[in-house]
């Protein structure tokens, strides 16, 4: 296969801000200057440790160790190969890649061909619901308040009833059988292969990038033998359990108000949408469970309780299922979690259709606290007009409320549910802190815990910054490579080279300081990941995490002036050691001869170039 030219592959990355990519899928913070911090999407955790640093286009968790570019973020994300990585961002920048052989593009790996072959089913289906076969589509989405420039906001299409029309039109591109069968678009029967969505309005489901990964069919015809619903099938590109419908267009703003609103179906979304409810999400026919709550957490930024998950569900025996069964996973959220109910049992779109917008809006201003909501699920089984029925409904409530996880909250809801029994306030709190007790077990782990090294000389455990003695000498080797890594491009490169050549007393430390020391152009557009990635191991991870480490400044020219001032210092060390190895040899050595008068000599030079030195600290 031809390879793409170096310096293009230079050129895409130095063009693509590695945020951008990032905060597709992480809701990204400011965490100093230049650097950006959220939750890690490569391992569960309660609070951010995932730093990015946009100018060196760079990645490092601080939990599980996970770091790299702009290209290794995406293979990892989307398991793309190399060249696919690399050709992906170009096409989004629009940059014309060349190939060392000059020739044209090589045929893309299998997973690229997927993601191909939905979009162009997209495409296909948009433009067979203006065909007249489609009446019944569009009268379909109609009735539910959906005109043609809603279907388009959603990419709403139709799949038309024959066996293989969507089959023969992408064929036509160029899309073999096994490539369409292994995207979800058709299925395998005894006469052949043909169409897995005929005769159906389809929603295209798309990931956090945008890119469509499957589709959603609901039936028009009676007819139809096949299910109401009718998803695409598990997939390399598409796994509903961590596939949230309507999450690309609702990212930005639930990323901007930490609020998002889950809902049970397509339709749903667009009516939320289209009412102003902008934060509307929804499951692809499958329960909301824990993957779920991992991507939905990284979007928000859920590292506080000042965030709002609200679940809608439909007031009958389904719904209320699925409402307990999103409380099981409820723990799992930073943010406060609520239920919205429509009244008569409406779902949002019928909920629109008929009382308007503002209806929608105001069910979402309407939430309970989810653990009010339950508590009244787990009453309604009891009779509690006895005895028996009022102490069954607390042996079965109180265990709710003691899993409310802010201790300040669960004396209000041990009243609430003292009020919905009708007991006595004295019955119900032991009942609740028995249940409390019975139900301790430890905090679910962050990261895996890191290896500690007290001096760093061990190569066989990690060495993390946090690791590293907190001596004056060792914080100052820290902080001089730190300031070098995230700002050697903007300092005089003399002052660099001059601090680089000192050997550093951590052996850790000054592996990194090899590293950087080696790099040709601290000029150049990503020296300093390469400085990192040539670290030799076990320290390439704390040089990563050197490099999107949070720099104590408040502004890049504070933080310019720093490094430098950093820098300086290092030399300062370095010629106190100098002198007074000059001060021991004046000792060693008469001071009439030779050797000594070369001492002092040396010795006063020293002294004139450290005074020199210090004025500029």
């Amino acid at each position: 296969m031809a390879r793409i030219r170096q310096s293009d592959v230079d050129e895409v990355k130095a063009r693509t801000n590695i945020a951008d990519i990032v905060g597709e899928r992480v809701a990204l913070k400011s965490a100093g200057v230049g650097s950006l911090k959220g939750l890690c999407p490569f391992h569960d955790e309660r609070s951010p440790s995932f730093n990015v640093r946009p100018q060196a286009g760079y990645y490092h968790c601080f939990g599980c160790g996970e770091s790299g570019d702009v290209y290794s973020f995406l293979r990892a994300m989307d398991h793309l190969s190399f060249t696919e990585a690399v050709e992906r961002l170009a096409g989004r920048i629009g940059y014309q890649l060349h190939y060392e052989d000059g020739g044209a593009a090589p045929e893309t790996g299998g997973r690229t061909r997927l993601y191909q072959a939905n979009t162009a089913a997209a495409e296909y289906f948009r433009g067979q619901l203006a065909t007249a076969e489609a009446d019944a589509g569009r009268r379909f989405l109609g009735e539910r308040g959906f005109d043609a420039g809603a279907a388009a906001h959603f990419g709403v299409g139709y799949a038309p009833k024959g066996w293989n029309n969507m089959r023969d039109a992408l064929r036509a591109q160029g899309f073999t059988d096994e490539e369409l069968a292994t995207a979800g678009l058709v299925s395998q029967g005894q006469r052949g292969v043909y169409d897995r969505f005929r005769g159906r309005v389809v929603w295209p489901i798309r990931d956090l990038t945008g890119q469509t990964i499957g589709f959603g069919a609901r039936k028009l015809y009676e007819d139809d033998q096949g299910p109401k619903y009718l998803n695409t099938p598990e997939t390399p590109i598409y796994k509903k359990a961590q596939v949230l419908y309507g999450l690309d267009l609702a990212k930005k703003d639930v990323s901007r108000s930490h609020r998002v609103v889950v809902v049970e179906g397509y339709t749903d979304v667009m009516a939320c949408h289209l009412a102003g409810v902008t934060t509307a999400i929804a499951t692809c026919g499958t329960a909301f469970g824990s993957d779920h709550i991992t991507v939905l957490r990284r979007v928000m930024g859920d590292d506080s309780a000042s965030g709002e998950v609200i679940f809608t569900f439909d007031p009958d025996a389904a719904g209320q299922k699925a409402a307990l069964r999103a409380f099981s996973e409820e723990k799992r959220f930073a943010a406060q979690t609520y239920v919205a109910v429509a009244p008569d049992g409406l779902d949002p779109c019928d909920l629109r259709l008929n009382r308007g917008d503002g209806a929608v809006r105001a069910l979402m201003d309407a939430k309970a606290p989810m653990f009010e909501f339950v508590i009244d699920q787990k009453l309604a089984g009891f009779d509690l007009g006895s005895v028996e029925g009022r102490v069954g409904a607390l042996r079965a409530a109180a265990p709710i409320v003691a899993e409310i996880r802010d201790p300040s909250l669960r004396p209000g809801y041990t009243r609430v549910l003292a009020r919905k029994l009708g007991m006595d306030l004295g019955e119900v709190t032991p009942a609740v802190e028995r249940a409390a007790r019975g139900s301790r077990s430890p905090r679910e782990p962050e990261a895996a815990p890191v290896e500690r090294s007290s001096d760093g000389a061990a190569p066989s455990l990690r060495v993390t910054v946090a690791s590293l003695p907190r001596t004056a000498s060792v914080t100052l080797e820290r902080d001089a490579l730190m300031g070098v890594l995230q700002y050697g491009h903007v300092i005089d490169r003399d002052e660099v080279d001059a601090a680089l050549q000192i050997p550093m007393e951590h052996p850790a430390l000054d592996a990194v300081r090899q590293a950087v020391a080696a790099q040709p152009d601290r000029s150049r557009v990503g020296w300093s990941t390469a400085a990192v990635d040539a670290t030799r191991e076990p320290y390439r991870g704390l040089a990563a995490e050197l490099l999107t480490a949070s720099f104590p400044a408040l502004t890049e020219v504070e933080a310019t002036t720093s490094a430098r001032a950093l820098c300086r210092r290092l030399r300062l060390r370095a010629m106190d050691r100098e002198k007074a190895e000059l001060l021991g040899a004046v000792q060693r050595v008469p001071a009439d001869s030779e050797e000594g008068r070369a001492v002092r000599v040396a010795l006063r030079d020293l002294d004139q170039r450290r005074r020199t030195l210090a004025d500029l600290v």
